[in-house]
């Protein structure tokens, strides 16, 4: 039981984001749907619990279309998450969304197959037919925008994000159907992860960096080197935004939402 403690925020590392402070315990955890990724580790107590967990495994190991998705989500919240934020390695389309960005997303569209992507999957569990035509649309996402206004990062509020199932990068040809969808940035995890959050009635929002141009925006091949040095300073901008949106979630008491009881 931890009715004692206000909030705690699970942080779900991807690409560039393997580790994330010292941790002072490992939680493993057992689920209905087999392992999680990797030990979910207590980084931090104060000013809030954090929970760390790195979607592909540390070392990297799982591809996005073999994380556990649903042991993931399940095990967080059984670790006592109640917010979740999670980070992702993107290829940006174009405009504000070049790499080096950081973007909060507000919409996805689904271009994976085959993943476990629900809980409602046998007639043995409850089906849940949960509103999703706003997949970001959370308390968490607030306070994320309201830290990097505080922090003076700029974060791009508005992106749509196209999932793709991966591991490999996108033709020039899929990232043209992609903007004709009105998708504006092209990663490989938010899905199912941002519905299964949902389905659990978790408090979940994205942070998406950008680490590369999409495929044929620019002339010239992508390399995951090129996107491995990209990620090097915009991940320190991340690891303070996180610092700011954990004291902004130490403030906010249980049930009130973003701004609510603030003075104007």
């Amino acid at each position: 039981m931890m009715a004692s403690r206000s909030h705690t925020l699970a942080l779900i590392g991807g690409t560039g984001l393997n580790q994330f402070g010292g941790a002072a315990e490992s939680i493993t955890i057992d689920t209905p749907f087999g392992s999680h990724s990797d030990a979910i580790q207590v980084v931090a107590h104060e000013p809030l619990r954090i929970l760390f967990l790195p979607r592909h495994g540390s070392p990297h190991r799982f591809p996005p279309h073999c994380v556990n998705y649903r042991a993931n989500i399940w095990a967080l919240k059984e670790a006592g998450a109640d917010h979740v934020l999670g980070v992702y390695a993107v290829g940006g389309m174009g405009g504000v969304y070049s790499p080096g960005a950081l973007a909060a997303p507000d919409q996805l569209v689904d271009y994976t197959w085959g993943r476990d992507h629900t809980y409602s999957d046998s007639a043995d569990v409850p089906l849940h037919h949960v509103d999703f035509s706003w997949p970001f649309e959370s308390e968490t996402r607030q306070h994320l925008l309201a830290a990097a206004m505080e922090q003076k990062i700029e974060l791009q509020d508005k992106a749509c994000l196209g999932v793709f199932q991966g591991p490999r990068l996108e033709t020039a040809a899929e990232i043209r159907r992609a903007q004709r969808d009105g998708c504006d940035l092209a990663g490989m995890t938010a899905l199912p992860e941002a519905a299964l959050a949902r389905e659990l009635g978790l408090d979940y929002a994205g942070l998406a960096v950008v680490s590369n141009f999409a495929a044929g925006i620019l002339d010239q091949p992508l390399s995951e080197e090129n996107i491995a040095e990209t990620l090097l300073e915009p991940m320190q901008r991340v690891r303070s935004l996180i610092q700011a949106l954990a004291q902004r979630l130490s403030e906010q008491k249980p049930g009130v939402a973003a701004g609510e009881g603030q003075s104007q």
